[in-house]
C-alpha cells in the first residue's frame, strides 16, 4: 500500500472501483480512502456537494479521518478520478513574472528590431508596471477539457506546439460576488494541482490580430486540463504564495519555481475575478504557470511524452500524451 502524498489529515477527491460509480472519497494518508456516501448516509452525494455544503461538514470530515475504525478502501485498487467537477473554471494568464518574459523571447517575430536584452528588459518593465497598476488578467476555461490525474492526454492532430503549464488552482467553497482581497481566502475550500494544457500555435489570431488571443482553441480541447490527484483543505497549507510547482517531462525537471515568483496571489486573483462573476462552490480559479515550459525548452509536448506534475503539499500527478489517432 502507498502513502497518498499531501500536507494535513486528509485530502478530498473522486474515486472509482472497477465497474463502478464514481464516489466522493476522503483520503488519509496512510492510503485509504472513506466512501463519504456511505460516511455520511448521503447516496446521491458528489464531490461538487462537499463543497456546497463546506462550512457545515468540514468538521465532520475531520472526524471522519481521525475515527480508525472507519471503513475504508485501500487507494491502490481505485481509479482516481478529478476530484471535483467545477461549473466554472477561471484561468489567470500571465502571473508568473518570469514565465511571461521567457514567452514575449519566445514568441519574437524574426523582424524585430530589438535585442534579447532589450526585449528581456522591455517585458520585465511591462511585468513591473501590471503589478503596481494591480491588474489581474483572467480569462473562463472550460470544464469539458478536465480530465483525471493519471489519465492518457490526446494531443489533437491540429495541435502544432502543444504545450504543458502547470499550475495552483484553488477550489470555491462558498458563493463569492464582489469581495474584497482581504476577505478573499475565506472563500477558498483548498487547493489542487491543474496542468493547463496549450496549443501555443492557436493562441493568437493570425487572421484578426485586433482580437487578440484564442483561448478557446488553444486551450480547451478534452483532456487539456488535467486535474488532481486530490484537494487539500486550506487550513492544511500554510501560505499558498510559498508552495513549489515541478513539472518533469520524462523524467526531466523543466518547470521547477515557487508561487513567490505570482504577480498576484491567490487572494487577489479570486477577488479579481469575483468583481465580475459570482463564484460558486466547487469552481476552479487556476493561478497561472510558472517559468519553463516548452516554448522556453524549444520541445514540445509529443506521442509517449509523460508528464509528471507536483506542487508542494498537494501530491503528484502523472499523464501520458497519446497522438490521435486520424479518422
Amino acid at each position: 500500500m502507498k502513502p497518498a502524498a499531501f500536507s494535513g489529515p486528509f485530502a478530498l477527491g473522486t474515486f472509482s472501483a472497477p465497474g463502478e460509480a464514481p464516489f466522493p472519497g476522503l483520503v488519509v494518508p496512510d492510503g485509504h480512502v472513506l466512501d463519504l456516501r456511505t460516511a455520511l448516509g448521503e447516496p446521491a452525494l458528489t464531490a461538487r456537494a462537499v463543497f456546497e455544503r463546506w462550512a457545515e461538514l468540514l468538521p465532520r470530515l475531520h472526524e471522519l479521518a481521525a475515527d480508525a475504525q472507519a471503513d475504508r478502501q485501500p487507494l491502490d485498487a481505485l481509479h482516481v478520478h478529478a476530484p471535483v467537477e467545477p461549473r466554472q473554471v477561471f484561468q489567470s494568464g500571465a502571473n508568473y513574472r518570469q514565465h511571461v518574459i521567457d514567452l514575449e523571447l519566445a514568441h519574437r517575430s524574426p523582424d524585430d528590431p530589438r535585442t534579447v536584452e532589450e526585449a528581456r528588459a522591455e517585458t520585465a518593465e511591462i511585468m513591473d508596471r501590471r503589478a503596481a497598476e494591480d491588474l489581474p488578467y483572467v480569462f473562463i476555461g472550460l470544464p469539458s477539457a478536465i480530465t483525471g490525474p493519471y489519465d492518457d492526454v490526446v494531443l489533437p492532430s491540429w495541435a502544432e506546439q502543444p504545450d504543458w503549464e502547470l499550475e495552483l488552482a484553488a477550489v470555491i467553497s462558498r458563493p463569492a460576488y464582489r469581495v474584497s482581497v482581504e476577505e478573499a481566502l475565506e472563500y477558498v475550500a483548498g487547493y489542487t494541482i491543474a496542468n493547463d494544457l496549450t496549443d501555443r500555435a492557436t493562441v493568437f489570431r493570425r487572421d484578426m490580430k485586433a482580437i487578440g488571443t484564442d483561448w478557446l482553441r488553444s486551450k480547451n480541447a478534452p483532456g487539456f486540463t488535467p486535474l488532481g490527484p486530490w484537494i487539500v483543505p486550506a487550513a492544511s497549507i500554510a501560505d499558498p504564495g510559498d508552495l513549489r510547482v515541478t513539472l518533469r517531462l520524462n523524467g526531466e525537471t523543466m518547470q521547477d519555481e515557487s508561487t513567490k515568483d505570482m504577480l498576484f496571489g491567490v487572494a487577489r486573483i479570486v477577488s479579481y475575478a469575483s468583481q465580475t462573476a459570482r463564484l460558486l462552490p466547487g469552481d476552479l480559479v487556476l493561478t497561472g504557470s510558472p517559468a519553463g515550459n516548452g516554448m522556453h525548452w524549444g520541445r514540445l509536448l509529443r506521442d509517449g511524452d509523460v508528464m509528471d506534475g507536483s506542487i508542494t503539499g498537494l501530491g503528484a500527478q502523472r499523464t501520458r500524451c497519446t497522438a490521435e489517432v486520424s479518422r
